[in-house]
C-alpha cells in the first residue's frame, strides 16, 4: 500500500509551520489590541445548515464534503467560516452587540485543484456584529492597515459602496441586467476598458449609457473630490452620504484608503460598504484581503425579522503566507544547552531556563560537541549554551551565538538576561 496525502492538502514541516505560526500570531496580536475575541466551531456542521436557502448557494453545495454519522444524520464540512457564525449568532441570543469576534481555522471544498488552490485550506474572518454606523466599517480598515503593517507589507486599501453603485447605473439609464453589468465593471483591472466596453455591447447597453457609467466609475481625483463630484450627478445619495461618514471616521482612525468606485465585490451578498486589498509589490497580483457590509445575510440566514447589521473582512492566509521569506528556522526552541559530561546539571539548567519561559532543549543524545554544534546550526537555533565541569565549578556557563559567533562567559543569570534582551521576550 502507497502512503499519500489526501488530494488537495498539505503536510507543514517545522519550518513552514513556524512560518505560519509567526504570521498568524502577528494576525492575532493586532485583532485583539482592537479589541476582538476569537471564536472556534466545528469543522463538522449538520448539511441542513450548510444548504440553507441563504447559506453558499447551489455553486458551493457542489463542492461540500459531504457524509453521514452513525445514527444516519446528515452532515458535511464546513466550507466557510460565515456560516457557521450565523448559526452561533442563532443560537447565542445572550450576545451582548456589538458582537465583535474573530476566527482562523481550516475550511474544506471539494473542488478542483490547482496552484494555489487546495480541498483544505485556512480562512481568517474578523466581524463586527450588530452596528449599523460607519465606525465599525472605518475600524475594521484600521485594523487591516496595522495588520500589513505588522507583516511589513505593502499593500493598496480600496473601498467602495454598493449603493453608489446602484445610483450610478440609475444616473446612466441602465434599469435590467444591473449585477450583470457591475460584474463585467468589476473584470476593469483584467480585461481593461476596451474589454468592458465589449462586454456590456454584448449585453445590450445603449453607447450612451456605457460613456455616462464609465465616466461616472472614472471620477478623478481625492476621495473628497469623487464625493463631491458624484454628488452633483446622483440622485440616490444613500451610498455617498454613507461613505462621506467612511471618510471621515478612518481620518480619526488613521486608516488611509482609496475610494474605487469600479469595485464590486459580491454583489448579492453585500449590502454597502466593499473593501478589497492588494500587495503594492510581489508577483500576487489578487486580493490578499477582502470584504465588507452584510447587513441582511444573517437575518435571512436565521429567517428573523431581526435586522442583524455586520460588516467583515477576511484575511487570505495562504496567499500572505506565499509572500513571506522563509527563516531558516527547524525548530521552536531558542537555545540548546550541549553538557560536557554534566547531564544531571544541564537538565536542571534547561529546565531553568524554560521556568524563565525561554524555548529551550538539550542534548538527548550524548553527542560529541562537533555533531551538536552541527545540529543547532541545521536547525537553526540562535543561541547555544556548553556546559563544562569546568564552567559549572566555578559557576559559570558559555554562551555562544550562533549567528555572530560571539560567545560570553557569564553566571547564568546573566545568560538569561542577554538571551531575552537578544530574542526580545517580554518580561
Amino acid at each position: 500500500m502507497k502512503i499519500e496525502r489526501a488530494k488537495g492538502t498539505r503536510d507543514f514541516l517545522p519550518k513552514e509551520a513556524l512560518a505560519r505560526q509567526s504570521m498568524t500570531d502577528k494576525l492575532r496580536k493586532v485583532f485583539e489590541k482592537y479589541g476582538f475575541s476569537p471564536t472556534e466551531t466545528p469543522i463538522l456542521e449538520r448539511y441542513e445548515t450548510l444548504a440553507s436557502k441563504y447559506a453558499g448557494g447551489s455553486e458551493i453545495l457542489k463542492e461540500t464534503f459531504k457524509l453521514k454519522d452513525q445514527g444516519d444524520r446528515e452532515l458535511g464540512l464546513r466550507y466557510d467560516l460565515t456560516v457557521p457564525l450565523c448559526r452561533v449568532i442563532s443560537s447565542n441570543p445572550q450576545l451582548k452587540m456589538p458582537f465583535k469576534r474573530y476566527q482562523m481555522e481550516r475550511v474544506f471544498r471539494d473542488g478542483p485543484i490547482s496552484a494555489g488552490r487546495y480541498r483544505e485550506f485556512y480562512q481568517c474572518d474578523v466581524d463586527i456584529i450588530g452596528c449599523k454606523n460607519m465606525t465599525a466599517d472605518a475600524e475594521l480598515l484600521a485594523l487591516t492597515k496595522d495588520v500589513f503593517k505588522e507583516l511589513k507589507l505593502k499593500v493598496n486599501i480600496k473601498a467602495n459602496n454598493i449603493k453608489i453603485l446602484y445610483s450610478i447605473l440609475e444616473y446612466a439609464g441602465i434599469k435590467e441586467n444591473k449585477e450583470s453589468v457591475l460584474l463585467s465593471l468589476d473584470k476593469f483591472e483584467k480585461i481593461g476598458e476596451k474589454g468592458v466596453i465589449e462586454e456590456l455591447k454584448q449585453k445590450k447597453i445603449p453607447e450612451d449609457s456605457i460613456k455616462k457609467l464609465l465616466t461616472a466609475i472614472g471620477t478623478k481625483g481625492s476621495n473628497e473630490d469623487k464625493i463631491k463630484k458624484l454628488d452633483k450627478l446622483l440622485q440616490n445619495k444613500e451610498g455617498l452620504e454613507e461613505m462621506k461618514q467612511l471618510i471621515k471616521y478612518s481620518k480619526d482612525f488613521n486608516a488611509d484608503f482609496e475610494l474605487d468606485l469600479g469595485l464590486a465585490r459580491g454583489l448579492s451578498y453585500y449590502t454597502g460598504t466593499v473593501f478589497e486589498v492588494k500587495l503594492k509589490e510581489g508577483k500576487i497580483t489578487s486580493s490578499v484581503a477582502g470584504g465588507g457590509r452584510y447587513d441582511k445575510i444573517i437575518g435571512q440566514f436565521i429567517e428573523s425579522k431581526q435586522e442583524y447589521p455586520a460588516v467583515g473582512i477576511s484575511f487570505g492566509i495562504d496567499r500572505i503566507y506565499d509572500t513571506t521569506t522563509l527563516e531558516n528556522r527547524q525548530t521552536i526552541s531558542d537555545v540548546f544547552v550541549i553538557p560536557i559530561n554534566t547531564l544531571s546539571k544541564s537538565i536542571k539548567i534547561v529546565q531553568k531556563l524554560r521556568a524563565e519561559g525561554i524555548k529551550a532543549e538539550i542534548d538527548l543524545l550524548g553527542r560529541n560537541i562537533g555533531k551538536n554544534l552541527d545540529y543547532a546550526n541545521t536547525q537553526g537555533i540562535p543561541f547555544v549554551i556548553f556546559a563544562g565541569e569546568k564552567e559549572l565549578k566555578a559557576k559559570k556557563l558559555k554562551l555562544k551565538d550562533m549567528k555572530s559567533g560571539k560567545e560570553q562567559l557569564s553566571d547564568l543569570d546573566s545568560i538569561i538576561k542577554t538571551i531575552k534582551k537578544s530574542l526580545t521576550y517580554s518580561p
